[in-house]
């Protein structure tokens, strides 16, 4: 899987930190950061960000790298193949592919 053109982030601790801007800075990943104060620039992430910390982060301790990549994979796979999503008629997002495999919204 390779990386993404651009990632869309707020101002967040975790999307300011050095080693983030490094690691897009080493893939060709630009960072497109919403104003500072302005959570409605991004609706969707911040929704999405709020999910993230309440249902992965704030339930897990990592003991290391590799622990945390586990779980977080658990979660992303849960995520897009299991969980229901309002948005989308309580469905899991999985279920909008026409591939049966591929998890990307996108049409």
């Amino acid at each position: 899987m390779g990386s993404p053109k651009t990632i869309r982030v707020d101002q967040g601790t975790e999307f300011v930190s050095r080693d983030m801007d490094l690691w897009a800075y080493q893939r060709g990943v630009v960072l497109n950061f919403s104003r500072p104060g302005k959570p409605t620039d991004n609706a969707f992430i911040e929704a999405f960000n709020g999910r993230f910390r309440t249902e992965y982060l704030n339930k897990h301790r990592f003991l290391t790298l590799a622990d945390a990549a586990e779980k977080l994979e658990a979660w992303r796979r849960y995520y897009n193949e299991e969980r229901p999503h309002g948005a989308i008629g309580n469905k899991a997002p999985i279920t909008l592919t026409k591939s049966g495999g591929n998890t990307s919204l996108s049409p």
